[in-house]
């Protein structure tokens, strides 16, 4: 069986979310699910910008409410770029906040950011094997 994947990112403000993704990852619009929905592609994973109002509820009977100041999930998205310093550069053009330094590992380069939503989402550059370099075999 193969799994498809589509990533679904909530934003209070589509119009801003599909200039932002579109200008920091170079996306590009795919097409539109009526005025909720705007589906990018040029990653490797469908990518779904969803229209969600700030204070809405994740889900029915859940406490909890949306909100579009930096928060933390234990999910986010790592976009793998040819060149984490370009990538960096043009993300923050585009609105995002860089959250430390660029960081480097024998199996390539990272950068952690913030969308303008309060998403936090890493750039990676891979060099010489990429996660090759500290993967463990499994049997």
């Amino acid at each position: 069986m193969t799994v498809e994947l589509i990533a679904c990112i909530d934003v209070d403000d589509l119009d801003r979310a599909t200039d932002f993704y579109c200008r920091a990852l170079e996306l590009e619009v795919n097409r539109r699910f009526g005025d909720a929905v705007v589906e990018l592609k040029g990653a490797s994973a469908t990518i779904h910008l969803l229209a969600k109002p700030a204070g809405s509820t994740p889900a029915a009977g859940t406490a909890q409410r949306r909100e579009y100041t930096r928060h933390w999930t234990p999910v986010h998205l790592d976009f793998v770029v040819p060149d984490v310093d370009a990538a960096v550069a043009r993300a923050q053009a585009a609105g995002a906040h860089l959250e430390g330094a660029i960081r480097a590992h024998r199996w390539g380069r990272i950068a952690q950011l913030a969308d303008p939503f309060g998403h936090g989402f890493c750039l990676i550059q891979f060099l010489n094997r990429g996660y090759d370099e500290i993967a463990t075999p499994v049997d």
